[in-house]
């Protein structure tokens, strides 16, 4: 059996709200919105995300335990393009594990992190 990919799904109670957070501040670009469903599929390079009103299956309440990590080029300037726009968590920090990195908020409160290897 073979694990093809990973798509976060987000709960979110705004969901046109979280489709503008994506799309506008971060750059990525939505593939499908459907309002019946209040359910929609976002990408940007090679990261997937969908968005979702909780449904009946799950507790109605949004949280998460855990951040999103994304692995990217040019961490600096993503970093200079976010920090004025943006709820920080951490500023752009290096690691001791090869790591420059910051730390943001989207508009749910996810934790989304935003990370270059250095080390290469």
């Amino acid at each position: 059996m073979k694990f093809n990919k990973l798509i976060p799904m987000l709960w979110t109670k705004n969901l046109e709200e979280t489709v503008a957070f994506y799309t506008t501040v971060l750059g990525f670009t939505c593939r499908e919105f459907n309002k019946d469903w209040q359910w929609a599929s976002l990408y940007k390079d090679e990261t997937d995300i969908m968005l979702a009103y909780p449904n009946a299956h799950f507790d109605s309440e949004i949280g998460f335990s855990g951040s999103f990590y994304f692995q990217v080029n040019e961490v600096e300037k993503l970093w200079k393009e976010l920090k004025n726009e943006t709820e920080i968590v951490y500023d752009l920090e290096v690691f001791d594990w090869g790591m420059k990195e910051f730390a943001i908020k989207d508009n749910n409160g996810y934790i989304l992190q935003f990370g270059e290897n250095i080390e290469k």
